[in-house]
């Protein structure tokens, strides 16, 4: 915010102060009450004690604030693995809103008959959440959506379908969204080039790539966020080794869909 010179009419020095700090009063509990609503929705009773086991490595409060989460909301999780996003989502977003939990069809395929997770739709109090499939065309939406959101798995999707499936599921999202839609995603960062072979070993991505391939999809890039960035990862070991597993250096892009 910018700052303005102000010069004060005689005698009128004290009103201006008072009404500078009344609106001082009037702005604070909007920033408490702000971190309050991400507080509560950590603390709800409705999430598994295995959830908040990982909020310390996950940090859930700074992850819905850089995805810019609001009640009423349409949200797509991709790949919504075992629910923690999405339970999040449904929380933040409230009964007026809705999340959409797609999996990809491709996914399905190569679980060849291997039970998946059990749906969070039928978890007590998760009415806003609807479980889907996309196909290589659409996500199905019946309406568009204000964020897709997919966490640790763009290099997946890289890694069963190349560079063109890649490109085929960022049209998706694009189709999906709204104007002025965000697309967040979230990965575990690979070595500078590294091609579909080394992802399909390390389990990694490069981040220049990505935004490489979002960026050529018609999005722009409208923030990166540090949250879960460790230097001492050196990149070169498998995300499910030993010796690294959980402590990843991980980026987050959001992408935003042109007005």
């Amino acid at each position: 915010m910018k700052g303005y010179a102000v010069t004060f009419p005689t005698g009128r020095r004290p009103l201006a102060l008072v009404a500078t700090a009344a609106l001082a009063v009037v702005l604070a509990p909007c920033a408490v009450a702000g971190q309050t609503s991400w507080n509560a929705i950590l603390a709800d009773t409705g999430r598994p004690e295995a959830d908040k086991a990982r909020d310390p490595d996950r940090k859930p409060a700074e992850m819905l604030a850089f995805a810019k989460v609001r009640p009423g909301e349409t949200i797509v999780d991709f790949l919504p693995g075992k629910g923690y996003f999405t339970r999040l989502f449904s929380l933040a977003v409230g009964p007026r809103g809705a999340v959409y939990a797609v999996t990809p069809q491709v996914l399905l395929d190569r679980a060849k008959g291997r039970p998946l997770p059990p749906p969070v739709s039928g978890e007590p109090g998760r009415d806003n959440v609807h479980e889907s499939v996309a196909d290589s065309q659409s996500f199905g939406l019946p309406k568009k959506a204000s964020l897709v959101w997919t966490s640790q798995n763009y290099h997946d999707v890289h890694i069963w379908l190349g560079a063109a499936g890649t490109a085929a599921l960022n049209k998706e999202v694009f189709d999906a969204l709204k104007p002025g839609g965000r697309y967040v995603i979230l990965d575990h960062a690979g070595a500078s080039g590294l091609d579909d072979a080394g992802m399909a070993k390390m389990h990694r991505i490069d981040e220049a790539l990505v935004k490489s391939e979002v960026i050529k999809a018609g999005f722009v890039l409208d923030g990166e966020s540090d949250a879960l960035r460790n230097p001492a990862d050196p990149h070169s070991a498998n995300v499910f080794d030993p010796s690294i597993r959980g402590r990843t250096d991980q980026f987050i892009l959001r992408f935003r869909k042109p007005e």
